[in-house]
């Protein structure tokens, strides 16, 4: 197919950083078609899409959504298996939208596409349960690459958004590295616990719950450690618990 959202850059990649290759047909032995749901809060958009995927033999679109609320239901009702999202859109965004639709559709899988290219967006949606990220300059062809990738268990990101991916963990690794050198600040009982619960993917509403404490002191307590460990965000202390062995990954 000739068509495409913008200029090509490079095409799709894996997490890792490497280009797949948009010739490569991930699907060829799927017996039954990926069934895709289209979410974005442009019309023409979500059909442009629509008309590009019905020429895929193996990707069935079963639905469409003017934004992340109505994605939700429509998510619970058609239970897809991959759900083409855009980020932002009215009444409720696309990343927020996440976290819900893996509670009513936990096998679907979650791919952005996307004009942001912001670094916070893509790591909200990582955080948030999403499986790929793309800029929306990427071909049509692609987006089917993708669509299929994603199926068959890979993660998918944007070689430009990888890089801001990886370049933010090497960052993060190399302040902890620097931060080894002096004596860790001493944390409470009560805030390591709090620090463990935050490494495993917790929000604070379910470490409340956890510690039978508010959700408010939970808060406090994250800013704490934050404080106290001269760190900027959850994600450094997921490092940090791992780097200091706070948190065992198995």
């Amino acid at each position: 197919m000739a068509d495409s959202f913008g200029p090509v850059h490079g095409g799709s990649a894996d997490v890792d950083g490497t280009v797949v290759d948009a010739g490569t047909d991930a699907g060829a032995s799927r017996k039954e078609p990926i069934r895709v749901l289209v979410v974005d809060d442009h019309a023409l958009f979500r059909r442009g899409l629509e008309i590009v995927l019905k020429q895929e033999e193996d990707i069935q679109v079963v639905g469409e959504a003017g934004d992340g609320a109505e994605a939700v239901d429509k998510a619970a009702d058609l239970l897809p298996d991959i759900v083409l999202m855009d980020v932002r859109m009215p009444k409720r965004g696309g990343i927020e939208a996440c976290t819900s639709i893996k509670e009513v559709a936990p096998s679907a899988k979650i791919i952005m596409l996307t004009i942001s290219d912001e670094e916070a967006d893509l790591y909200d949606a990582i955080k948030a349960g999403a499986t790929g990220y793309l800029l929306k300059e990427i071909s049509t062809d692609e987006v089917a690459t993708a669509i299929r990738a994603v199926a068959d268990g890979q993660s998918q990101i944007s070689p430009s958004m990888a890089s801001k991916l990886l370049t933010e963990f090497k960052s993060m690794i190399q302040r902890t590295d620097e931060r080894r050198l002096v004596p860790a600040p001493r944390l409470t009982d009560r805030e390591l616990e709090v620090l463990k619960l935050v490494a495993t993917g917790m929000n604070n509403r379910d470490i409340a719950k956890e510690l039978f404490i508010s959700e408010n002191t939970v808060k406090n307590h994250v800013r704490n450690i934050l404080e106290k460990l001269q760190l900027h965000s959850r994600m450094e202390a997921v490092v940090y618990a791992m780097r200091e062995k706070i948190l065992e990954i198995r």
